[in-house]
């Protein structure tokens, strides 16, 4: 199975030193690299972090950075996602191998870390295969089995996991710590939000569990292997995942995940091919989990973690669009970010008061 390349040119706001780079790994990277300085190329997506395909001939590794600009303060640690990755290779089958992390700014201006590279298939908005209603379904059951898995990892067996553990109140913090961030992130035509952050803080319930959660599943974060069923052989992007409530994972999963009824401009925005025949709706998707997981669930309780998924989404949004409009970033995909928040807004506030599914 060869590794499915979607990589671009690199931007002009995103290049670096390579050189630099290399003359670093090449001191510190186990096992040395090859010689010679890579291809280098850039992934599509990626609103936050940027990941870069390094390229020699018998051999590809791929580089995690923070993006140039403003930083969400505690975002972008590129330590805390090499430690996560590193920890879990023994107990979770679906992490790529870590190769080295920099702290040295002075090489490429940010710490950094590189790993190796997963083979695989990624999808995005639009697959590069077709997809039957019974390989979508089936697509569907490995994917969130996956995640499953990751909830179901024994956090207290992995001990350089316990930094990221703060303890009970995570569905606190969460609503707190967003809540702020909606704020800091605030642009000219942010909408008026406070009756919705008044909602969470007030609906919150208590923390449902305590897991390693992943803070960002989403199809465009899976390696699939096309020449079996699509199963997952990796899990990317790690950059937020913590110790935290596991149905909080769930919840902002399923702000991503678009189905085939929802309205057009939530359609237009989606970022997986999620309305296709034969995938599960967000309904379905609680369903299976919970009973794979032995949870109760009703409509009524969901509707807090439905509505936070939405918001905490908006509120990510929100931040990206900020670092466009004042010209931190000049990402073209970026330029729609606003519209999409104040639909997130109205989204929102429909789960809210409807007292189930947008």
């Amino acid at each position: 199975m060869q590794p499915a390349d979607e990589s671009r040119p690199v931007r002009d706001e995103d290049a670096f030193d390579v050189a630099a780079v290399v003359n670093w790994l090449g001191a510190h990277a186990e096992g040395g690299l090859p010689t010679g300085l890579p291809e280098v190329r850039q992934f599509p997506g990626g609103a936050s972090n940027l990941t870069y395909l390094l390229r020699w001939p018998g051999r590809e590794l791929i580089l995690r950075r923070p993006p140039v600009g403003a930083k969400a303060h505690g975002a972008h640690d590129m330590g805390r996602e090499y430690l996560i990755q590193s920890a879990l290779g023994p107990v979770y089958p679906y992490v790529a191998a870590m190769v080295a992390l920099c702290r040295d700014e002075s090489v490429l201006g940010s710490d950094f870390y590189v790993m190796e590279r997963l083979p695989g298939l990624i999808l995005r908005k639009d697959p590069t295969i077709e997809l039957t209603e019974t390989a979508a379904s089936a697509l569907c059951e490995h994917a969130w089995e996956a995640l499953v898995r990751l909830h179901d990892v024994e956090v207290p067996g992995v001990p350089e996991l316990a930094p990221l553990a703060r303890g009970e109140g995570y569905v606190s913090r969460q609503v707190a710590g967003w809540t702020d961030r909606l704020a800091r992130a605030a642009t000219d035509d942010l909408g008026e939000w406070s009756d919705v952050t008044t909602w969470l803080d007030r609906h919150q319930p208590a923390d449902s569990g305590r897991a390693l959660i992943h803070n960002d599943w989403r199809f465009d974060n899976l390696v699939l292997d096309p020449d079996d069923g699509l199963r997952v052989t990796g899990v990317l992007d790690w950059e937020m995942a913590t110790i935290g409530d596991p149905l909080m994972d769930l919840g902002g999963a399923l702000a991503y995940w678009i189905q085939a009824d929802d309205d057009a401009f939530f359609r237009d925005f989606r970022r997986q091919p999620t309305t296709v025949p034969g995938m599960w709706t967000r309904d379905a998707v609680v369903g299976w989990y919970c009973d794979r997981r032995g949870l109760s669930m009703t409509p009524d309780r969901w509707r807090f973690y439905e509505a936070f998924g939405l918001f905490r989404l908006a509120v990510i949004i929100q931040q990206i669009w900020y670092r466009y409009a004042h010209g931190q970033t000049h990402n073209p995909s970026y330029a729609g970010f606003g519209a999409a928040v104040r639909y997130l807004e109205q989204r929102t506030r429909r789960v809210i008061s409807a007292g189930g599914s947008a």
